[in-house]
């Protein structure tokens, strides 16, 4: 019934909205933060970023606001992960109040990995872009989408990718170097943001969360003794979830807990964030066994 009420309204506002359009930037609406860090290191300034998952949301179940879906209803164009949990309840609704918008799925690039435990996200791990390697595939479809969109800036595109793509690259080539060295590869997580960064870099993640809950007691002993075995040191743990399960173990088996941000905007630095926070909780295991 929320649902039905929310769209009656945003249909109303569409209908005023559509006759007031001020010229200016075209809009490009993006699903999260991190790819709107993408479309402005390649795009400049060249378009207004409407970002439908607002820092501290959770995206897999987000319900986007009226003034949301008014910008994008004036939107020339949609990126979207493609298999996050909100998109998968509302990118048809999205097309309906705007159906000459563009789209790119940018996880339809994504050498993609089978989870049963998804949310529902049609068996499919969503978080693709914490990793380099994703960022490097990112990049370029990015570019060019960009290019398709406004072709008269395609050479300022090429020359703003090609500045990200050395920056991408130096990170994915520390990341190849610090895990490779690393004697410890498992490490735990409340949320599985970081299964692509594991995959791609020969790392075991350790999820406290099962099927997008709170694990229930008897999995919470076999998460203690699995850090216990693995001398898990630190436990990851985001801003967008509940800490208590992470804590829990954390007081059990002496684990401290860190707070990474893979929704931020700064997608650069947080995966470098990411990146050193993991390799430092393997150094600790690997010290203290």
């Amino acid at each position: 019934m929320k649902k039905v009420v929310f769209f009656l309204f945003i249909a109303m506002t569409l209908s005023c909205g559509r006759h007031d359009n001020k010229p200016g930037k075209e809009i490009i609406t993006v699903s999260i933060e991190p790819f709107r860090y993408f479309v402005e290191a390649i795009g400049g300034n060249d378009f207004t970023i409407n970002v439908m998952v607002p820092p501290g949301a959770d995206p897999h179940v987000y319900e986007p606001y009226p003034d949301q879906v008014t910008k994008l209803s004036r939107s020339s164009a949609f990126i979207s992960d493609g298999y996050m949990g909100f998109e998968k309840t509302w990118l048809n609704r999205f097309y309906e109040t705007n159906s000459a918008m563009k789209h790119l799925a940018l996880g339809d690039s994504i050498n993609l990995i089978s989870s049963p435990h998804s949310h529902g996200d049609e068996g499919v791990d969503p978080h693709f872009w914490v990793s380099p390697k994703s960022g490097l595939i990112m990049a370029s479809s990015v570019k060019n989408f960009l290019t398709g969109l406004n072709p008269s800036h395609s050479a300022v595109y090429q020359a703003n990718y090609d500045s990200l793509l050395l920056k991408i690259d130096s990170l994915d080539k520390r990341a190849e170097r610090l895990f490779s060295s690393a004697a410890n590869k498992a490490f735990m997580i409340f949320h599985p943001d970081l299964t692509y960064l594991a995959r791609d870099y020969g790392l075991e993640q350790i999820p406290v969360e099962y099927e997008g809950k709170e694990p229930s007691p008897s999995h919470m002993r076999d998460l203690i003794d699995i850090a216990r075995k693995d001398n898990i040191k630190v436990i990851f743990v985001q801003r967008e979830f509940d800490e208590k399960a992470a804590k829990t173990i954390a007081q059990q088996v002496g684990a401290g807990l860190v707070t990474i941000d893979p929704l931020s905007g700064d997608w650069l630095r947080s995966t470098s964030d990411a990146i050193d926070a993991v390799y430092d909780s393997l150094e600790k295991s690997a010290k203290q066994q």
